[in-house]
């Protein structure tokens, strides 16, 4: 029995696909399992045309034997099997598929599953094995054949007996290493796992023979058996019709596939066909995950291809604002390199992943339609990567995201949306008002909210460090722009008010100067204030950067320096400003500007320069 050397190269060809092409060494099972798949789906796409193949779907299944005695690992299928010389033509040639070629010579369309394209999933097997063996009797043969190789120095071919048709491969597993313990491939609980993430869904019966125990008959002993088990569910939940679902299925079915204890907040199952046809089945989950702000959380659905599990997490299918999303995608018209591990970033991986963006948004706006309090909660969760994901790649996204964001508004005492807020407008009002603190309580008791109020408008409170930074992309909502109650073109004084400070601001000038060269060079300016009525002082900014602006990119780590252009403003209606206005003392006019300054400071929840100086000019006060 001669050796015959592998074609193509062999043994550099088959060194890259041990070594680079797979990044997981379990992935040979996925690779066999499947392979095994495909030569049933031949047999019995020929039941189906052929008499001879006597044969109904529930004959065919696969078969994994451990025996650890003699470290081998087998995977048998009822399939097609194959001559000595389609051995030869498909194992004896890397990278030739005989599925591939089978597909096309039959012309199949989409009823009939052929996982194999590439002719390399077999060699995956070497990773694992340091001999391989094929034992294969095709349909209507008398004689079977083995093929024998440990992947080094070709392979052989001889006759075999074999009773039944199909096809057993055969590994004689590698010694185990320091850096690999290939011993786990034989355990009953790595090969269910296995099967479990990778194969769960190929549509024919994965059986093992599993050791069990059980009491004897009328004794209290335990006795061992053998039985029959299938590893693996078969029917995908998300092939399967909508209407035949129950929610307990669905419920069952994430929590047993995504660990989790919680039933989910929303289920998005759908299928689409045409150009690029797919299923998928897309989980919101009640909360986010411990991990889910961290470095470590990766997002992405699984991806599966014909029921065999592709990738865990592909990221390409789920953008960063919709990364608390989970789930899968199962589809038989994606790209996949030759290790069925990755996939080429074509166009029907684009059009995929935009077809789930807008389906994700288009459920969540009709949870908020017909479901408030759900959405509220689910808000509350994950309201945060939505306010992110309009921030993101300069704005690219803050008009698709805009009508899913909720603010807390000041007048309605609870969450709205921006429509809600501007179909709630005043007849003469023509901006949207919002305020900025670390809490909806700060924002409100903010000096600068007083004016906005007082004319009968409404506010959003914006708590989150991103927010301010979402509304200036945003500009302004079904054109009525954004104005910040701390912002220098709040501009909703009357004519009147505003002549009165304009007025009071140049018969003030001299005091107003004075109190600016006291606080050396900390504000930009000191001015009259139309906009408080209560309080006797507040900070305001000129320029893009505002003070609450000024805060978020001061907290970064990659961030410092960042300052807002500052504006101390006095309410001229205050006893403060009277006082302060009859004063003749320079020391005492710098004192007052000083204790001013860091009250607004202290409004705002900003840091004081020197709490020191601040304490003692409150005691000098007190004793004078």
């Amino acid at each position: 029995m001669a050796k015959k050397q592998f074609k193509a190269e062999s043994k550099r060809l088959l060194d890259l696909m041990v070594n680079s092409i797979y990044t997981h060494k379990e992935i040979f099972l996925r690779e066999l399992i499947s392979n095994a798949s495909d030569a049933i789906d031949k047999l019995y796409f020929r039941s189906l045309t052929d008499d001879s193949v006597n044969m109904k779907r529930d004959d065919f299944f696969i078969r994994i034997l451990a025996d650890k005695d003699t470290r081998t690992l087998t995977v048998s299928d009822n399939g097609c099997g194959m001559t000595p010389e389609e051995l030869e033509a498909n194992l004896g040639t890397i990278a030739k598929s005989g599925t591939r070629a089978f597909k096309a010579a039959n012309e199949l369309g989409d009823d009939i599953d052929i996982i194999g394209q590439f002719g390399v999933g077999f060699y995956s097997a070497f990773m694992v094995s340091s001999d391989v063996k094929v034992l294969s009797r095709a349909f209507g043969a008398e004689k079977g054949a083995v093929w024998e190789s440990t992947g080094e120095d070709g392979y052989t071919i001889r006759e075999c007996d074999k009773e039944s048709v199909g096809t057993d491969v055969v590994l004689t597993l590698k010694a185990d290493t320091d850096d690999e313990n290939y011993s786990r491939f034989l355990d009953e609980y790595t090969i269910r796992e296995l099967v479990k993430k990778y194969s769960d869904y190929i549509r024919f019966p994965i059986k093992m023979l599993v050791e069990k125990s059980r009491k004897k008959d009328g004794s209290d002993e335990y006795e061992t058996y053998f039985e029959d088990d299938t590893l693996n569910s078969m029917i995908p939940l998300w092939r399967r019709n909508k209407s035949d679902i129950t929610a307990e299925e669905y419920n069952g079915f994430y929590k047993d596939k995504f660990y989790d204890f919680e039933d989910p907040l929303l289920v998005i199952h759908t299928k689409a066909e045409g150009a690029v046809s797919y299923n998928a089945l897309l989980f919101v989950p009640q909360r986010p995950p411990y991990d889910f702000y961290s470095k470590e959380f990766k997002r992405g659905l699984q991806l599966y291809s014909n029921g065999v599990m592709i990738m865990d997490k592909c990221e390409e299918l789920l953008p960063d604002c919709f990364g608390f999303v989970r789930g899968l995608v199962d589809s038989a018209d994606l790209s996949l390199n030759i290790s069925r591990e990755m996939l080429q970033h074509d166009r029907q991986l684009k059009v995929i992943a935009s077809n789930i963006k807008k389906k994700i948004k288009a459920e969540l706006e009709k949870l908020l339609a017909d479901d408030r309090e759900k959405y509220e909660k689910f808000f509350k969760a994950f309201g945060l990567p939505i306010k992110y994901g309009m921030y993101a790649g300069y704005g690219v996204d803050k008009d698709f995201l805009k009508d899913l964001v909720l603010f807390y508004s000041a007048k309605q005492s609870k969450l709205i949306t921006l429509k809600e807020y501007v179909d709630a407008m005043e007849e003469n009002q023509t901006d949207i008002y919002y305020a900025c603190g670390d809490t909806i309580e700060k924002s409100l008791r903010l000096p600068q909210t007083e004016l906005v109020r007082d004319k009968g408008y409404d506010i959003l409170c914006m708590t989150d460090d991103v927010d301010e930074f979402v509304i200036k992309l945003l500009e302004g909502y079904e054109g009525k722009p954004f104005k910040s109650v701390a912002g220098s073109d709040l501009d909703i004084a009357s004519e009147d008010e505003k002549k009165a400070v304009a007025e009071k601001q140049e018969s003030s000038k001299a005091i107003l100067d004075k109190l600016k060269d006291a606080l050396d060079g900390k504000v930009k300016e000191v001015r009259l204030s139309s906009r408080l009525k209560t309080s006797p002082v507040c900070l305001t900014s000129d320029g893009v950067i505002t003070v609450e602006m000024e805060k978020v990119l001061n907290a970064m780590p990659m961030e410092n320096g960042a300052r807002a252009e500052r504006v101390l403003e006095i309410n001229p209606s205050h006893p403060v400003f009277e006082t302060i206005s009859a004063l003749d003392d320079d020391e005492k006019i710098k004192l007052y500007a000083k204790l001013l300054y860091n009250q607004a400071l202290l409004i705002e929840g900003l840091p004081i320069d020197d709490p020191v100086e601040f304490s003692n000019n409150i005691c000098l006060l007190m004793t004078k």
